[in-house]
């Protein structure tokens, strides 16, 4: 199937390994969260929270930065924001939200679609420290971290090392709708 049918931003969208410090302005930031702040959401609890970290500004940055495992590290320096992104698990009355991370998903999904619209790129990341994240973060037990992202304009992919290079020029691969779509029920 063409990549022409659908919405343009949705491929152009990208994961990259190479952020410019070049700073976002405030009211760029404002706009990505407004663009989640309207995801559906089950019941309309918008289960979603956003901590965020902006290098040039928030004193948090460094230990913000210090949780994300080495591999992320490398790259992830030069991002001028890191966000966390976080589920509401249980609702004011101690209840279980099964839908907490599809709907804070969907939320992420507007942000990353809004982003790309403005030339900015998200990458997000599972590797880093949770529980630490919890802590520093003062995240209530109700509140599940999620992934951070690293937020920013496109850098000069010459400063990366060489493996990371070679990842960031490798082809984007997707699966076939046929390995994960099935008619009538699940297909092994």
């Amino acid at each position: 199937m063409s990549n022409n049918i659908i919405q343009p931003l949705i491929t152009k969208r990208k994961s990259i390994l190479s952020f410019s410090n070049k700073k976002i302005d405030e009211k760029n930031i404002q706009i990505l969260f407004e663009a989640a702040r309207w995801a559906p959401s089950s019941y309309n609890a918008q289960p979603w929270r956003f901590v965020i970290a902006r290098k040039a500004q928030d004193k948090i940055y460094d230990e913000f930065y210090s949780l994300l495992m080495e591999g992320n590290r490398i790259w992830a320096e030069t991002a001028p924001i890191l966000v966390l992104s976080v589920a509401e698990v249980k609702d004011y009355m101690n209840r279980p939200n099964r839908f907490a991370f599809h709907d804070l998903g969907m939320a992420v999904g507007n942000l990353l679609i809004q982003a790309t619209s403005m030339g900015l790129f998200v990458h997000q990341m599972g590797g880093y420290d949770f529980e630490a994240a919890r802590k520093l973060l003062n995240i209530p037990e109700n509140f599940e971290p999620a992934a951070i992202m690293a937020i920013g304009y496109r850098g000069e992919i010459a400063n990366l090392p060489d493996e990371l290079k070679k990842r960031e020029k490798a082809k984007r691969v997707r699966k076939e709708i046929a390995e994960f779509v099935f008619h009538g029920k699940w297909i092994l």
